[in-house]
């Protein structure tokens, strides 16, 4: 990108058909404005050998983004065109499915006023970045759905890695997991003001998956969440059994969640991803302490199941 030029507009009548991956780190005061439209050619051959590869959890990506005072926004679309990738992904569930955005050493970075839509995995990852308080990463509208029958999975919203300093507000999510996960060392986080549709919940984690890390997660704050048809609301989630790594959770605040057919309100998993046996014999090296739910946290509107679910 041209260092001279401070400002890129994509016009509204402007669809980017990008086909190869997109390396946009180390920008400098530069101004994205998609006022049209970035989709990503649904290659699969070319991107299961080209896309961005995050070794945590085997994460791809299309686009890195990061730099020094950076709005990315306009009102445009971000589309994965993630339909040929959910099919995909049901005949072979090994599949690596690329993230649309993945915000990569940045700091004060403004992502806001975008809908993204047809995510092949995660929508959005924030990784290795420091977020200046006075600025937030958002985005106003996110939505996952398949229109076949294979549905469209591993979807989360935001995921949080190895960053400080972070905002997400104002935000509408539809999608089949979490609405925003706090993952490893993920530290003085707010999340405020989130419709959450079809999730998994807000979620810390999960943490302590691999031997020899100490994952952190702490000073996080989830406030004013409305959570609708979703498996969980509140939830905090620990690998347990052998040979899993360790960690702490603490400080950390939800408050004002309203809930509306929601399973389980409150999820405390010790246990995750590990059977009953393994987690008595090898319990989980990850410590949780200072967890506040605040008045007003669950009023169950019409509620499925109401009440704390505790795993350990």
């Amino acid at each position: 990108m041209d260092p001279s030029c401070s400002s890129i507009v994509i016009p509204s009548s402007t669809t980017l058909n990008i086909a190869s991956r997109m390396n946009m780190t180390g920008l400098l005061n530069k101004h994205i404005s998609v006022q049209g439209a970035i989709r990503f050619n649904p290659d699969l051959p070319y991107w299961t050998g080209n896309a961005f590869y995050f070794p945590f959890q085997d994460q791809v990506a299309f686009w890195l983004l990061g730099g020094n005072n950076i709005v990315l926004d306009g009102g445009g679309t971000l589309d994965g065109a993630g339909q040929a990738w959910y099919d995909a992904f049901a005949k072979n569930s090994s599949l690596a499915r690329p993230i649309i955005l993945t915000v990569y050493q940045a700091t004060n970075i403004t992502v806001q006023n975008l809908r993204m839509i047809n995510s092949p995995e995660w929508v959005n990852l924030v990784c290795h970045t420091a977020l200046s308080r006075k600025q937030t990463t958002c985005s106003d509208n996110l939505v996952t759905f398949s229109t076949s029958k294979n549905a469209a999975k591993n979807t989360d919203g935001w995921d949080i890695y190895r960053s400080d300093n972070v905002i997400i507000v104002d935000s509408t999510v539809n999608n089949g997991d979490d609405c925003v996960s706090f993952k490893p060392n993920s530290t003085n986080v707010l999340v405020s003001n989130l419709s959450c549709n079809g999730s998994h919940g807000i979620s810390v984690g999960s943490l302590g998956q691999y031997a020899g890390e100490y994952d952190i997660v702490e000073n996080v704050t989830a406030t004013n969440i409305h959570m609708s048809n979703a498996q969980n609301g509140a939830r905090i989630k620990a690998w347990a059994g052998k040979g899993v790594g360790s960690g702490i959770v603490q400080n950390i605040t939800f408050t004002g969640f309203v809930e509306t057919n929601v399973d389980n309100p409150v999820v405390i998993d010790q246990c995750y991803e590990t059977d009953d046996s393994d987690c008595a014999k090898y319990p989980s090296n990850t410590y949780i302490q200072d967890v506040w739910f605040e008045k007003d946290v669950f009023w169950q509107g019409k509620g499925r199941c109401s009440g704390l679910v505790v795993f350990s």
